[in-house]
């Protein structure tokens, strides 16, 4: 009998040592969902011209995230490295050659050594500023930091692991923007697309004004993964950008030895129809009439959600579980890293954009049928049906041959 992986017993963790649960600030927007409580690290909705970070941390029922060292056969609660490239069956590892660029706001102090720990845990490799695989900058590329944001830098330490995941032989770049408002966002976005090949952004805000800062967005021949949001049925931008590969997501269920088992739309991931942005030609889906939200999905429900070593606190570090569409993005832009992201020079994909390429290949993903993220009259906008859907797009990596 096959048996599914699951962590229901994450409600029941024990806090890690040093204290590190009972001094942190409880989070605001805890809910339940499934079996386990989860909250926001970054509160909503963002403020005009300005973005909120996507990712969901488990906790306890008062918002306290549950920090642990790990369990007593020495794994972390929630899914590892090793679980995800078995699930998505991901072997490419990577080169040095390869680049994948993390764009995220505020300040990550300890972004290094706990990136290592990750990296130790699950014998991905060392990855430092010393052996030349990680750098960090600001948004200009220089080595004066913004000030730290606990949330953010949970939200960072989420995107960094999960990009080693998926990639543990690319380097990685860490741009760190002076703030979450759309004009640093922007910058270091730039700087970021100029020495990186694969640049993921967890992060999103509304429509309204974003125009100016598209433009950022547009880098032919590198892929730009952006995560769809975490508030249900609705579209955020830089998701909706035209250039990008807006990443939803799902639930992911996988056997006893990791193997990939079922999926469903989870329902916090966000899609929809742009106000404001045109449809890329390669997408070919006819009740919007604009861009459509999303074009791939992975793993974002925090009862499905997987291990990081990041910030409890301003000062302590633990194994936390995560969930949100900021899982997913990097995920994916782990995926397009291993690949090489080598632009494509027929069909609809001669432009150059990456993010074309999943609709070459759908073959290469699971198709996701079941599952919904809110009220949209029953259409493929908000329910996953067979084919392309709003919330999971056209599907979940099976392999690396849809990036």
């Amino acid at each position: 009998m096959v048996r599914i992986f699951s962590i229901a017993f994450l409600a029941t963790v024990v806090a890690f040592s040093g204290g590190a649960t009972a001094s942190a600030q409880a989070l605001q927007g805890v809910q339940r969902s499934g079996r386990v409580f989860h909250a926001p690290v970054c509160p909503g909705p963002a403020a005009a011209g300005a973005a909120r970070c996507h990712a969901h941390v488990v906790t306890d029922g008062a918002g306290n995230p549950l920090a642990k060292s790990a369990t007593p056969n020495g794994t972390p609660s929630g899914y590892g490295a090793a679980t995800l490239r078995t699930a998505y069956n991901v072997t490419a590892t990577g080169s040095a050659s390869t680049t994948i660029a993390i764009v995220d706001a505020y300040g990550y102090p300890n972004a290094e050594a706990d990136l290592a720990k990750y990296r130790t845990q699950f014998g991905l490799g060392d990855c430092t500023t010393a052996n030349g695989c990680f750098q960090k900058v600001n948004q200009t590329g220089g080595t004066n930091y913004p000030r730290s944001n606990t949330g953010w830098a949970q939200e960072t330490a989420l995107d960094l692991d999960m990009a080693s995941a998926m990639c543990p032989g690319c380097k990685i770049l860490l741009v760190e923007a002076r703030s979450a408002n759309y004009s640093d966002l922007a910058a270091a976005e730039n700087y970021a697309a100029a020495h990186a090949g694969v640049v993921s952004n967890s992060y999103g805000g509304g429509e309204s004004g974003s125009q100016a800062y598209d433009s950022s967005y547009n880098h032919p021949g590198v892929a730009i993964t952006v995560s769809s949001g975490d508030s249900g049925f609705g579209v955020q931008f830089p998701a909706s950008s035209e250039f990008v590969t807006a990443v939803g997501g799902t639930s992911l269920f996988v056997t006893s030895v990791g193997g990939w088992l079922s999926e469903t739309a989870w329902s916090g991931a966000g899609s929809g129809c742009s106000s404001v942005y045109g449809k890329p030609a390669w997408q070919a889906d006819t009740g919007c009439g604009n861009r459509t939200v999303t074009d791939v999905s992975a793993v974002a429900d925090p009862n499905t959600g997987v291990a990081v070593y990041g910030p409890v606190t301003q000062s302590i570090s633990g194994w936390l579980v995560f969930g949100g569409t900021s899982v997913a993005a990097p995920l994916v832009g782990g995926i397009y890293a291993a690949t090489g992201v080598r632009p494509a020079s027929t069909g609809v994909c001669s432009n150059a954009y990456p993010s074309c390429y999943p609709y070459q290949n759908p073959s290469y993903l699971h198709d996701v049928t079941s599952g919904s993220n809110g009220a949209c009259g029953g259409s493929y906008l908000c329910t996953a049906v067979v084919g392309y859907d709003g919330p999971t797009g056209l599907g979940t990596p099976k392999g690396v041959g849809a990036f």
